[in-house]
């Protein structure tokens, strides 16, 4: 075994090796970036090196983690003698492979040649093809043009599949159902693997309608031994991309469990293959109106590439197969080390078996609520979930910066239980104790696709998730989101004199008389419970701490005292991303009766009277315990996580971020003098980031005019391309963006003034 190993990457999956090196008894050496200095792998690794310029802080991945040779000096720096490369940036490069061998190091991976070989997706299925392993009717030509492309796709038909050859994880891939679409798609799939690969070709397959994606994890040594550890389904994809996985797949019977694992062996043999890697098969569907025996006997599998390296989801096969009578489980890390360390498998495919169930979720910094765009921000509160069979491999912590620099993916979940009914629910409870504040995920989202019925019944495909956001969205939407308030836009009956906001985005008006205000009949909806809850944090805030002897100011408190009338109303404006903003009224039914409340709180805290906009009257009740708000509201109690975000420069203040059963939203406080003025710049069409990334393309010149919906650049981050297009006729007044630039969220980009206004002669004054 070797005694210095360097991690050549970051986030969980180094910490993943880090620990295992540490069990194993073996040094190990982090690489960061200058973003990554404070990251949790460099904090658990034995000793860390810096990548990036000498003379500048550059923490793109092409100045650090893609840098072959800042990574080998690193190492001899520290006298490691072997690398781990992880999954992504270097780990299926056969260059970097054979530059760790040419400096004397021991690359901990299959031979650069294998590398080569599975990584050239055309030349990995002329391999395998010829090793008898059923492929995918696709392309045949080494380099092919988009003549060639376009030709192939006539010959074996439509819908087909564009992808790049030089890569995996989903970057470039584009589904193609209509021939008129082929050209513009080519184009779009050759710059993202040109950007993500350094190679933009591409091959073309038949696509599989309803397919389902399901991979076979091999393991091999150097001395002829070849397993297969049984398969994981991975059909929950958004956009090619994995979300959910799960081992054994639901689908399969032995016959054609033991036929996939059997050409996936080939298929690594093929290559002369070591270490751990992946092969992956496209399965049609089951028809569910064909007859039952149609699921019987093997089903038909087609190969679609070999991951050569250590995958995402390789945790749940670790929990779900067992070897040998002892029922021992393995840590594929482990394997990866001894197998590069010369040693033999000590276990033989008889030995391996299944038991039990796994389910993996992949927590991403995205947005859901926006069409899943990337996000970023600092995490404020992380609250990982535990209990029995579960396991968390995360990459993040409290006070992490989360840029769109590098992937999106900030954590996994992993449920285990004796079958998969128990780890479905184990793993949806899980996700519910995830609490991630500061960055908006996907989590909430996840939880809810794991109760999709289909999913609860294993009728999975790769389409299934994309189908029900646009068939049933309501299945997978978030029962809090702001979206679902629908607030009322009339005036509130007797409204009190309007007062100027103050700089927390409240107002204090005279109550109206009791029997004017419409006392609530229903309980107030999930949504409406997000507004209350954040109105009354900030009123929380608010509240001054007793003096001396324990006397507050009344005039100091938001409590709406006067002196011998009705407590008035405080009005709390508040704002999420996307939304109208909207009014909570607090109003106090006695002084003093929104407290602060400890685990040891003397007394209950009173109650106050609130109201959203013109809508009827709720009584409630909140307390704070830690970073918790316990919200009660007409006798229905429900706890939010709760953080504030105090960053300075932030445009609008504090934001209020409040999280439950795993999603979060960010609340402001809402000020319509500096809304009015931005509001009045998106009407003249100011476009800005919607999401932090850098800009790939520009399609404009300041001054051009432009149609409705004309592509005026190309945002790309966190494996995603986002078009920038025209709101309306006009001319391009303003660009500030530039090829290669970095730029946040909300960012403006460019600014398209109206044609009618363009073509306004200028006002003449005498």
């Amino acid at each position: 075994m070797f005694d210095t190993v360097l991690v050549a990457n970051r986030g969980e999956i180094a910490l993943r090796v880090i620990r295992t090196l540490r069990r194993l008894g073996v040094r190990s050496v982090a690489v960061f970036s200058d973003a990554d200095a404070d990251a949790p792998h460099v904090r658990e690794a034995d000793v860390a090196v810096r990548l990036g310029p000498a003379d500048r802080s550059d923490s793109s991945a092409a100045e650090t983690y893609l840098r072959t040779d800042q990574i080998l000096a690193a190492a001899r720096r520290t006298g490691a003698q072997a690398v781990h490369p992880g999954y992504g940036f270097l780990a299926e490069n056969p260059g970097f492979a054979r530059a760790c061998a040419d400096a004397g190091l021991v690359f901990i991976g299959p031979p650069p040649g294998a590398v080569e070989l599975m990584g050239d997706k055309i030349n990995a299925k002329e391999a395998v093809r010829a090793a008898g392993v059923p492929v995918v009717p696709g392309s045949q030509a080494t380099a092919p043009t988009d003549e060639d492309l376009v030709a192939a796709a006539a010959e074996i038909g439509y819908p087909v599949l564009l992808k790049p050859s030089a890569g995996g994880g989903g970057k470039g891939m584009r589904l193609v159902r209509d021939p008129a679409d082929l050209p513009t798609e080519i184009g779009a799939a050759r710059r993202v693997a040109r950007t993500a690969f350094g190679d933009d070709t591409l091959l073309l397959e038949r696509w599989v309608d309803r397919p389902r994606h399901i991979e076979v994890q091999v393991l091999a040594d150097a001395h002829g031994n070849t397993v297969h550890l049984g398969e994981r389904e991975c059909s929950l994809q958004r956009r090619h991309q994995k979300l959910i996985e799960e081992a054994p797949s639901v689908l399969l019977n032995a016959e054609t469990r033991a036929a996939m694992g059997a050409a996936a062996v080939r298929a690594a043999e093929s290559c002369g293959y070591t270490g751990a890697g992946t092969v992956e098969f496209i399965v049609p569907g089951i028809d569910p109106d064909a007859p039952a025996s149609a699921a019987e006997g093997v089903r038909d599998f087609f190969f679609m590439e070999m991951n050569t390296r250590l995958q995402v989801e390789h945790p749940v096969t670790e929990l779900a197969v067992a070897v040998g009578p002892e029922a021992a489980r393995l840590d594929l890390v482990e394997w990866q080390l001894r197998v590069a360390a010369g040693e033999r498998l000590s276990f033989a495919q008889s030995d391996i078996s299944f038991l039990g169930h796994a389910i993996e979720a992949r927590i991403c910094a995205e947005d859901p609520e926006r069409d899943f765009l990337p996000t970023g921000g600092r995490i404020l509160t992380l609250d990982e979930p535990r209990g029995e069979g579960i396991r968390v491999d995360s990459g993040v912590a409290p006070g992490t910066v989360v840029t769109s620099a590098y992937d999106p993916m900030l954590a996994k979940v992993i449920a285990y239980g004796p079958d998969r009914p128990t780890a479905l629910r184990r793993l949806r409870a899980a996700l519910a104790d995830t609490r991630i504040l500061g960055v908006t995920t996907n989590t909430g989202f996840l939880r809810r696709l794991l109760a999709h019925p289909d999913v609860v019944a294993g009728r999975l495909d790769t389409g299934l998730v994309e189908r029900t956001a646009q068939q049933q969205p309501v299945l997978l939407a978030a029962p809090h989101s702001p979206s679902n308030a629908a607030p009322s836009n009339a005036a509130p009956s007797n409204p009190a004199p309007s007062n100027a906001p103050t700089t927390d985005g409240t107002t204090a008006s005279a109550a109206p008389a009791d029997g004017t205000d419409a006392r609530a009949t229903e309980p107030p909806s999930p949504a409406h419970l997000l507004y209350y809850a954040a109105a009354l944090a900030r009123h929380l805030e608010l509240t001054p701490a007793a003096e001396p002897g324990g006397w507050t100011d009344p005039f100091s408190s938001p409590s709406g005292w006067r002196l011998g009338g009705t407590p008035a109303w405080t009005t709390h404006r508040l704002r999420t991303p996307g939304q109208d903003p909207v009014s909570v009224r607090i109003r106090s039914i006695t002084a003093g009766n929104v407290t602060d409340a400890t685990d040891n709180s003397p007394e209950p805290t009173r109650e106050v009277e609130l109201r959203l906009d013109a809508g009827p009257v709720h009584r409630a009740r909140a307390t704070l315990a830690a970073d918790r708000l316990h919200l009660t509201v007409d006798g229905l109690r429900t706890a939010f996580a709760l953080a504030t975000d105090t960053t300075p420069g932030l445009a609008a203040g504090p934001v209020t971020w409040l999280g439950i059963e795993g999603d979060a939203w960010p609340m402001h406080a809402y000020d319509p003098v500096v809304e009015s003025a931005a509001g009045a710049a998106a009407h003249h069409g100011a476009l800005t980031a919607p999401m932090p990334g850098t800009v790939t393309v520009i399609k404009a010149t300041a001054g051009e005019t432009v149609r409705k919906g004309q592509p005026l650049l190309v945002l790309e981050a966190m494996k995603m391309e986002h078009v920038i297009a025209a709101p309306h006729d006009g001319v391009v007044a303003e660009l500030r963006a530039s090829a290669g630039a970095t730029v946040a969220m909300e960012d403006l980009l460019v600014v398209v003034t109206p044609a009618e206004e363009a073509a306004e002669p200028a006002e003449v004054r005498s």
